[in-house]
């Protein structure tokens, strides 16, 4: 099934900021889209998934808690995903063709609609960091590849060396892909000779509401395992795989990146809830690009109105 579209979305129901300052908080993630099937799952992969996760929300909770900002509360929470190797972000990121990792990372503010994002960067241990200070410290939108991370070493943000986000399952990966004449997305489904279960780990992703009624959304990945050519996907596009307006949701996709920009996916979401006055859900189920060459695949989840 062509299921799409995105993986978060949580809507704040009025454009009055006064009345939502009572509002509760509520943070959302995600870890890429795709079915694990649990009997091939061991308990302690399972186990690492739960904690590694557990950890993220409860980073970004801590950060809503104390009256900080759903910008720096999605932070919190990517930050924790891109240092663990289980998934597709940061540490844990898929291998490209050259055997080489590749990063891309957005966010946006919900509430000014301002954003950053990087692509293509290998050496930032944390994209969405740098994604944050393309928003907050520079003229752009978008940085990339070695002027992406010449702005990072200005602006301070930690420098590793490539080997700090290689891990033999990775590797692994990218050597069956290679053998199989294939690009791989973490949630495709393979051969049980090919990829086991286990072995999907996807693009990560939060939204969030803070106390003052903004929301904030932010999305990081390694893009697909053997791609080639500078690829870049869904997740630095503002719009595709990113989206936050106070007006209506906060979006961070995760899924077919191609299908996302074809669509622009969160923007396209954002508008039938604020325009259509459509769910969250009934907007991302609305927003299909159809089949053929545009067809592809998603997840969604996460809540409806004010859910958490």
């Amino acid at each position: 099934m062509r299921a799409i579209l995105f993986s978060l979305a949580l809507c704040l129901m009025t454009t009055s900021t006064q009345a939502c300052a009572a509002s509760p908080t509520r943070l959302v993630i995600h870890g890429g889209a795709g079915t694990i099937d649990r009997a091939r799952l061991s308990a302690e992969r399972e186990a690492e998934y739960t904690a590694a996760l557990a950890i993220a929300l409860a980073a970004g909770h801590a950060v809503l808690e104390r009256g900080g900002s759903s910008v720096d509360a999605v932070i919190a929470a990517i930050i924790v995903m891109e240092d663990s190797p289980l998934f597709n972000a940061g540490r844990g990121a898929v291998f490209n063709h050259d055997g080489r990792n590749e990063h891309d990372a957005s966010i946006m503010d919900g509430a000014t609609r301002s954003a950053g994002a990087v692509a293509a960067v290998g050496v930032i241990r944390n994209p969405i960091r740098a994604a944050e200070a393309v928003m907050r410290h520079s003229a752009h939108v978008m940085l990339g590849g070695a002027g992406a991370e010449a702005f990072a070493r200005e602006q301070g943000l930690e420098i590793v060396d490539p080997a700090w986000f290689r891990t033999e399952e990775r590797w692994r990966q990218l050597q069956k892909a290679i053998a199989a004449q294939r690009i791989v997305r973490d949630h495709d489904a393979q051969p049980e000779s090919a990829y086991r279960d286990d072995d999907k780990r996807g693009t990560v992703g939060a939204v969030a509401l803070d106390r003052h009624g903004n929301l904030a959304a932010g999305t990081s990945t390694g893009g697909l395992t053997n791609k080639r050519y500078g690829r870049i996907g869904d997740s630095p596009v503002i719009g595709a795989g990113t989206w936050a307006d106070n007006r209506s949701v906060a979006v961070s996709a995760t899924g077919t990146g191609e299908m996302f920009i074809r669509s622009a996916a969160s923007h396209t979401v954002a508008e039938l809830v604020r325009l259509a006055g459509k769910t969250p859900a009934d907007a991302a189920d609305a927003t299909r690009p159809g089949g053929g060459a545009r067809g592809g695949e998603g997840g969604r989840g996460g809540p409806g109105p004010r859910g958490n």
